[in-house]
């Protein structure tokens, strides 16, 4: 079963992509640890999406956080806003103000362990070689 979260920040998405990368083939809980420890704007918004995933994981779906994994992490672009910059001579200059929109995925571990689909074992036939 998938949990997802989602959310929106003013962070560009080249900043947030950087940890997300980083925390991508961690477990849940050395991601959360190590997100603790970085020091960057994107890695407190990906903590807060990551926890806001384990949460709705356990009150809605009744899951342990044991038994979850992240099965993908996703940034995109929101829209921008555009600002200027005043420059010299009267002039101004333009530049984008960028955001992200994160989404992460979490699966149940103890799912992809006991599929729902049975295997038919196959009968050998006796006497024929």
């Amino acid at each position: 079963m998938d949990i997802i979260a989602k959310s929106q920040v003013r962070v560009a998405p080249r900043k947030v992509r950087l940890v997300a990368d980083a925390i991508r083939p961690m477990a849940l809980t050395d991601a959360l640890a190590s997100l603790g420890t970085i020091k960057n704007r994107g890695a407190v918004s990906i903590g807060k999406t990551l926890k806001s995933a384990v949460s709705n994981a356990k009150n809605n779906n009744s899951l342990k956080e044991e038994s979850l994994k992240i099965k993908s992490i996703t940034v995109n672009e929101a829209p921008s806003y555009k600002r200027f910059h005043p420059s010299t001579r009267g002039r101004v200059h333009q530049y984008k103000r960028r955001g992200s929109n994160i989404t992460i995925v979490l699966t149940d571990s103890m799912e992809s362990q006991n599929p729902k689909v049975k295997i038919k074992n196959e009968t050998k036939e006796k006497g024929k070689k």
